[in-house]
Formats: structure tokens, C-alpha cells, sequence
């Protein structure tokens, strides 16, 4: 009997792992824009400081991102979820209107001023010490931070609010930890993407020249992240919004389907659509909130991404 209830405990424990599996798999593809903007602004957030503090403001910031999902965001998204289910999608169209409002204002900023960044935001401020300037960047950072990871939290919880209450823990906290991980440890090899182009260099062992070209091309490859990053905003909110509007996403979804296009192609001609609803959900947000009789104060991107272009 014992040996019987241990063979029924570790079958109900297999099966846990493998539905925990395969809802953290669906759940991570779709908050891959989201892990991209986040990565591309922490990665801004190493710009300036001195090489020796780059990798601790990583750290910090990471630290306050796990805060923010393990203590804050997964028990606040369990206990709505539980007493307050409906609010989910109301919650992460809010959410998916505050991304493309904000990736909108950072795509007009960039073609606007294209050398802000580079002109202000390369160093501290006048007046401004390393260490305040430090500690800035960090807040700045674990404040966006909150934003992106209540968002990965809600499409998680969108995924698995059909499931059991302690799949639904597991797999939140899954996708809190692997996410968090790996956004963290991309931006940390990528704000030392420099140093090993000068030890390769350096060691002038057949390799200089990839070294060298490591140093030309990082400059290159941030703004590239960046850039990514802000699209994947627009794209990834403009699909929550269609998504929370069931009668157009399943129009759009059966149009693009009936025209029978290559399975590519129809994939790409749905981010499309998704990126184009982002547009004009962010385009018509910043048009309000700039008529807004305060739209002298502070702007979320301005308070969020204190170093974006």
C-alpha cells in the first residue's frame, strides 16, 4: 500500500513537472518583447558609469527585478486571479496601452533628436555625483522593470488561470526566475562585449581582428538592442489590445487566415497588424496626454528610461 501511494505521489508530481513545462514554454514564447525591451534598457543603463560599476548595477538592478516579481507582482496577479478573475484582461490592455504609448514616444524621440543620447546621457550630469548618478540609473531601471515584469506576469497568469492553484505558482515563479536570469545574464555579457574585444586584441593570437571588430561593432549592437527593444513595445502591446477585443482579433485572425498565405508569411503579416494596432493605440495615447493641461511635467518615459534615446 505504501509503495502503492509513493507510485501515485511521484505520478502526480510527474505529471505537475510536465504541465508546468509546457505552460511556461507557451507562456515564455509570448513574452519574448517583452524580455527584449527589458534587456535593451537595462543594457542602457550601463552607459556612462566607470567599467567597475557596471556589472554591480546589473546586479542591483536584477535583484530588484526578482523583488518586484517574486514579492510583489506573482502573489498580487495570484490573489486577483483568485478573488477578482475578470480583471486580468481589463489589466493587461491598460498594461499593453502604457507599452505602446511609451514605445511610441521613444520612436519619435529617436528620430527627433537621434544625438540626445549620446550628448546627455553619455556621463553624470554637471553637479551630479557617480554615486547619485549610479543610484538613478538603477531606480530608473527596476522602475521600468516593474512595468515590463507586471506585464510578463499577467500573460503568464493569462496562460495558466485555467490551471491548478499550485501550477499556477510554479509556473509564475518559473517564468519569474528563468526570466529574470536570463535578461540579466544577456546584459551582462553584453556591457562586457568591449572588454573581450580588447583581451582578444590584446592577445594578438590570430584573433586581433575579430577583437577589434568586436570594439567597432558594440557601439552598434547596443543601439541595435535598443532600437529592437522599443519595437517590441509597440508590436507586443498592440497584440494585447487586439487580443483583449475578442470580436476584431478573431475578424483579423480569420481575414489573414483566409487568404491562405504561406505559414511565414501569414506570421509575419500578423505582427504587422499587431505592430500597426500598437501604433495607433500609443499614437492616440501620447496625442491625449500631451493635451493634458500638465504635459509640461515629467513624461513615464522621461521618469522610466532616464538614459533612452
Amino acid at each position: 500500500m505504501a509503495f502503492s501511494g509513493l507510485l501515485a505521489l511521484l505520478d502526480d508530481v510527474s505529471a505537475l513537472a510536465d504541465d508546468v513545462a509546457t505552460l511556461t514554454l507557451a507562456a515564455s514564447k509570448k513574452t519574448t518583447g517583452l524580455v527584449t525591451d527589458d534587456m535593451a534598457v537595462t543594457a542602457q543603463q550601463a552607459v556612462g558609469l566607470s567599467k567597475d560599476r557596471e556589472l554591480p548595477v546589473v546586479w542591483k538592478v536584477a535583484r530588484g527585478s526578482l523583488f518586484n516579481k517574486g514579492i510583489i507582482l506573482v502573489p498580487a496577479a495570484l490573489v486577483l486571479n483568485a478573488l477578482v478573475p475578470w480583471i486580468l484582461t481589463p489589466l493587461l490592455m491598460a498594461g499593453g496601452t502604457y507599452l505602446c504609448f511609451e514605445g511610441v514616444e521613444k520612436i519619435l524621440h529617436k528620430v527627433q533628436h537621434p544625438k540626445d543620447h549620446e550628448k546627455t546621457h553619455a556621463s553624470p550630469a554637471a553637479g551630479v555625483d557617480p554615486e547619485t548618478f549610479e543610484r538613478q540609473r538603477v531606480q530608473g531601471a527596476i522602475r521600468t522593470d516593474l512595468i515590463l515584469s507586471a506585464e510578463i506576469v499577467a500573460i503568464t497568469l493569462g496562460e495558466v488561470k485555467d490551471a491548478d492553484f499550485w501550477t499556477q505558482v510554479a509556473v509564475l515563479y518559473v517564468v519569474a526566475v528563468a526570466m529574470t536570469v536570463g535578461v540579466y545574464g544577456m546584459v551582462a555579457l553584453l556591457v562586457r562585449l568591449d572588454d573581450l574585444g580588447a583581451a582578444l586584441v590584446q592577445a594578438d593570437a590570430g584573433f586581433a581582428g575579430l577583437g577589434r571588430a568586436i570594439l567597432k561593432g558594440t557601439p552598434y549592437l547596443m543601439k541595435g538592442v535598443s532600437w529592437v527593444g522599443t519595437i517590441a513595445m509597440v508590436l507586443v502591446g498592440g497584440q494585447i489590445i487586439l487580443h483583449g477585443i475578442t470580436p476584431l482579433a478573431t475578424w483579423v485572425h480569420d481575414g489573414l487566415h483566409g487568404l491562405h498565405l504561406p505559414g511565414a508569411v501569414e506570421t509575419l503579416a500578423t505582427l504587422g497588424v499587431d505592430f500597426a494596432v500598437g501604433l495607433v493605440a500609443g499614437s492616440i495615447a501620447l496625442a491625449i496626454w500631451r493635451a493634458l493641461p500638465f504635459d509640461d511635467e515629467p513624461k513615464p518615459h522621461d521618469v522610466a528610461h532616464p538614459t533612452e534615446a
